[in-house]
């Protein structure tokens, strides 16, 4: 058995990584998410709840909580693309003539865009985090206003759009990201495979429903 940098440099070392820092990604998504959904919770004494979240988020473990948090999923987020660099240069590495025709009777629309809507979703975090973490994309930007911050922002219809897109590429990542982990940790096997579809796609529809839902919710007005 390779142990080391063998280990983690071979394909199944490289799937490995991919799925324990797929679950801390979609982990993280998921959080997220139920967090924003106090954007739909009333004022109380004139205090918005997703403000008194984001201020809990802040001050855990007296400021440094986030820090852990964000380090983390930077570390998470740099290996799970060190791990799918590598396992495409591998493939290609291993058939360097390219196919004459493509033929995609065994694989999903997710597989085959997983690259691209990878790419598309860390251009989001990136935009995502200069928006309302940072706040120099946009003017009217006000530190711990978080709910201010994200109506203020929603309301422009480009980032609006540019949210949705995103979310819908990260559909297709979330979607097939599931399925090969669990088919990684080893339930690959007819009798589980229904189950793996249905929890991907169960996961996948609440996450991306909840996110799509707050640009949408500030467009139409119901959120103000």
């Amino acid at each position: 058995m390779q142990t080391g940098a063998g280990f983690f440099g071979s394909s199944i070392g490289k799937k490995i990584v991919m799925a324990i820092t797929g679950i801390m990604l979609i982990g993280f998504v998921v959080v997220h998410m139920i967090g924003n959904l106090q954007l739909y919770l009333p004022a109380h004494d004139g205090v918005y709840a997703l403000d008194t979240y984001g201020e809990f988020l802040r001050t855990l473990l007296h400021g440094s909580g986030i820090w852990i948090a964000r380090a983390s999923l930077l570390a998470a987020a740099g290996l799970h693309v060190w791990a799918a660099v590598g396992l495409t240069l591998m493939n290609r590495a291993a058939r360097p003539i390219g196919y004459q025709q493509q033929q995609y009777d065994a694989s999903t629309f997710g597989s085959r865009w997983m690259r691209v809507s990878g790419v598309v979703v860390l251009a989001f975090i990136i935009f995502h985090l200069l928006h309302l973490t940072i706040g120099n994309i946009l003017p009217g930007f006000e530190h711990g206003k978080v709910f201010h911050n994200v109506v203020t922002g929603f309301q422009v219809p480009w980032v609006s759009a540019f949210y949705i897109i995103a979310m819908v590429a990260l559909s297709t990542h979330i979607h097939h990201g599931i399925w090969s982990m669990l088919q990684t940790l080893g339930l690959s096997h007819p009798r589980y495979n229904g189950l793996r579809n249905g929890l991907a796609t169960l996961l996948t529809i609440v996450v991306i429903g909840g996110n799509i839902s707050f640009p949408i919710a500030v467009l139409t007005g119901f959120v103000r």
